[in-house]
């Protein structure tokens, strides 16, 4: 099976523990906890704004985009 082309960091068991019993709390998917979780986090974060330039430069290679 071929690696996938983006770094997915190893989340330690106990975080994964919390995460489960808080979505079962909240009946939802883990998946959806976890990038509320992350977006209400990182929004407007340094991290954010540097990932927001590079997505914009790759939907959009040919416009002139401000200096990194």
């Amino acid at each position: 099976m071929p690696r996938s082309k983006h770094y997915s960091p190893e989340i330690e068991r106990f975080l994964v523990s919390c995460l489960y019993h808080e979505a079962r709390e909240r009946r939802m998917p883990m998946t959806r906890l976890v990038d509320e979780l992350l977006r209400s986090a990182l929004t407007g974060s340094t991290g954010w704004q540097q990932a927001e330039i590079q997505n914009s430069i790759r939907e959009n290679p040919h416009q002139d985009h401000p200096s990194r």
